[in-house]
């Protein structure tokens, strides 16, 4: 088997042109059909090319013909097609009496964990604070209709963690020597995720896709012997001699355990105090907040796809961007959301908050993205240890009394942005949060320098992204849930500094940013929870 790289063909080629054109490059004329995979599928949009698809594919050939076109290659186009199975798998039986894995939080850290435990025989015990997905979307959409909310099933707590309500996106930049990243996506593909993440090169599933994808990896950690106890809410860790002993529920109820997984999110605040009461070593990180940016759809299929703008084989365009301003502070688009909507989601009482979701179709007529500006320690106003957490519900505190005290969201047009004064009406882009926003001044919410830096930013990003800085765009604030502004440090053997047994994982420890990079995370630490079986 041979790989074969950077085959571009246009973006609307015909069928059979990629097998010919794999027969083209290799100087062969014999392939059977069946011979030829395609790997991976990108769209290669590089600046003054014509739009293309950039094609990986694996090839049969045999021993010697693979031998042959190896030597050929001068442009290093051609590899071995290497190996990406996942291969850390450990056959477990638990014996009579033998304490179980606990894993608190069923986001991607938490699930993917579970998977892996049950898979090798462990048997893990999942807490979950919020609801099975079914019963949390309902909630999600009562609250979003109506604005009743829920502080215990909402956008960021429930089975799936807050990754259930975005766009899906399963793409990272993490390095991946031990194939755990395609162990996620097949394992995604395997419970009812479309097939084409797979392929694609920017795969993503989509809202809509996820709760069933959901409720799958559930019946599959639940038939081979794990366990997940929905609105069961860890509120104690049971410690003793610096060793985890086990967790106390909401209830008063102990759940014995000499191996427990936090994998809580990053909006699990109750949790970090938890923590820090018992303190158990933490630092503080930077993080970020900013705002939604609203653009129409149209505006970026054409800006990014040109002449193929709404070609049915690209479906809505994304765009990312960073921008390194005078402030030495990065500046970048967060969890961009073609033809989707800005959504509230809040997890706490007289708090707002805003995130992004598409559905799978991404057929929305906006196209939004998190603009975010980054929040380093040093910018706030002192050392404790949960400083972090007090910035963010301060600027959330006032985001919920700008826009009404009813969960709308403060918004504002770009260009009044821009020029320091209040909107009063909405142009052609209608703003798409549900409940509903509030016009008025984010400069009453947001700190000088946020704002400071995304003025900065906006006339640098649209030399880019021709039509980003259009005046009727639609900010609506406050994005501050982009990752943890804590860490809960861990050693190389993933367990907590300062607890054994405890291991810290995902994104609201501090070691992930994305779907895919907290699955993986929660691999590592299911893998170092089984390696420690029997150990200690």
């Amino acid at each position: 088997m041979i790989r074969l790289r950077q085959l571009n063909l246009r973006i609307d080629h015909g069928e059979g042109e990629l097998h010919r054109a794999v027969e083209r490059r290799l100087g062969l004329d014999d392939l059977s059909k069946d011979a030829v995979t395609v790997f991976q599928r990108a769209i290669d949009a590089r600046t003054g090319k014509p739009l293309r698809f950039s094609y990986t594919v694996d090839v049969d050939v045999s021993a010697e013909e693979e031998t042959r076109l190896l030597r050929r290659d001068r442009k290093g186009f051609l590899q071995s097609t290497p190996q990406n199975d996942y291969r850390f798998l450990k056959d477990h039986a638990v014996s009579p009496g033998e304490e179980r894995p606990l894993i608190v939080g069923t986001g991607p850290a938490g699930l993917f964990a579970g998977l892996l435990l049950a898979q090798m025989g462990l048997k893990p015990i999942l807490f979950e604070r919020g609801k099975m997905a079914g019963p949390r979307a309902r909630d999600v959409t009562k609250f979003w209709r109506t604005g009743e909310f829920d502080p215990e099933s909402n956008v960021q707590f429930g089975e799936g963690g807050a990754g259930t309500f975005s766009d899906g996106k399963l793409y990272t930049q993490i390095k991946d020597r031990e194939h755990r990243c395609r162990k996620v996506l097949e394992e995604l593909a395997a419970h009812g995720a479309p097939e084409d993440i797979l392929v694609n090169a920017r795969p993503h599933i989509g809202t809509d896709r996820l709760i069933k994808v959901l409720r799958n990896l559930r019946e599959t950690i639940h038939s081979l012997g794990g366990v997940i106890h929905y609105e069961s809410k860890v509120v104690d860790l049971d410690i003793s001699d610096g060793k985890i002993k086990g967790v106390v529920l909401d209830g008063g109820e102990h759940v014995a355990g000499d191996s427990v997984i936090l994998a809580v999110g990053h909006s699990a605040r109750d949790v970090f105090e938890l923590l820090a009461r018992k303190d158990i070593p933490l630092e503080r990180k930077s993080f970020s907040v900013g705002v939604r940016i609203e653009h129409p759809q149209s505006l970026i299929n054409r800006t990014q796809h040109g002449n193929y703008a709404g070609h049915d084989r690209l479906g809505s365009a994304s765009y990312r961007f960073v921008h390194h301003g005078k402030q030495r502070r990065s500046v970048y688009s967060f969890c961009m959301c073609p033809g989707g909507q800005v959504v509230g989601a809040a997890s706490e009482p007289g708090r707002l908050v805003t995130n992004g979701m598409s559905s799978y179709a991404r057929d929305e007529a906006n196209a939004n993205a998190g603009f975010m500006v980054e929040v380093h320690p040093a910018d706030l106003p002192d050392d404790d240890i949960l400083t972090g957490v007090r910035f963010q519900r301060e600027l959330e505190e006032k985001a919920f009394e700008l826009g009404g005290r009813n969960f709308h969201a403060p918004a504002q047009l770009l260009g009044d942005f821009m020029k320091d004064e209040a909107s009063t009406e909405i142009g052609s882009v209608k703003p798409s949060f549900r409940p509903g926003v509030t016009l008025t001044d984010l400069r009453e919410c947001l700190p000088d320098f946020i704002v400071e830096a995304i003025k900065q930013a906006v006339p640098r990003i649209a030399k880019r992204l021709p039509g980003f800085d259009r005046p009727d765009a639609v900010l609506t604030a406050v994005e501050s849930r982009s990752s943890s502004p804590i860490r809960v440090t861990r050693g190389k053997d993933l367990q907590s500094m300062g607890i054994r047994g405890l291991f810290p994982a995902g994104e609201g420890a501090g070691y992930a940013g994305g779907i895919i990079s907290a699955a993986v995370d929660g691999l590592r630490v299911a893998e170092a929870v089984a390696l420690r079986v029997g150990q200690d």
